[in-house]
């Protein structure tokens, strides 16, 4: 019987403690971190300049597509490129990833492979533009991420590309 009373009277304290240990919330909120795309700022549109809002808004395209098992950039995507190596000029303080990806057939290892090549491509063509090729990293996914999903030649055609993503500003 004592030792009923001595729990629940222990129960009952924990239960205070614990009751006086409770936040009531602000009645004001901290304002948002920098870079979360809450701030506005200048920005009358809500896009953070240099973000990859800004990227996808102010160029051509931010992928490039490839033939299959092809790695050569053609004149449409020097055209996407070149739009690209602009808004890199505007924003140097930007860094990106060109991702390289492939369709579904071949190997693993061919496809991780032939996305290397593909996202170097476009890193050496936009290095000949004048972009600094130390603010570019590559990296291959092959056909683990597709855009597309299916078996035909359509959806092939949307995962081989190499697409570029703002990392950091």
């Amino acid at each position: 019987m004592t030792i009923r009373k001595t729990t629940a009277m222990i129960a009952a304290i924990t239960m205070l403690a614990v009751g006086a240990c409770a936040k009531k919330a602000p009645e004001q909120l901290p304002p948002a971190p920098e870079g979360t795309g809450t701030d506005t700022g200048t920005n009358t549109g809500g896009v953070v300049p240099g973000s990859q809002e800004d990227f996808v808004a102010n160029v051509s395209a931010d992928r490039i597509f490839f033939g299959f098992d092809q790695y050569n950039v053609d004149a449409e995507d020097q055209a996407t490129l070149q739009s690209q190596a602009q808004w890199l000029a505007r924003n140097p303080a930007v860094r990106v990833t060109l991702e390289g990806h492939a369709d579904e057939r071949g190997t693993r290892d061919y496809n991780i492979a032939l996305g290397e090549r593909r996202a170097n491509a476009a890193k050496n063509y936009l290095a000949t533009l004048g972009v600094d090729p130390g603010r570019i990293d590559v990296i291959s996914y092959g056909k683990e991420r597709p855009a597309a999903l299916g078996s035909n030649e359509e959806a092939w055609a949307q995962n081989r590309r190499a697409v570029t993503v703002v990392i950091s500003r």
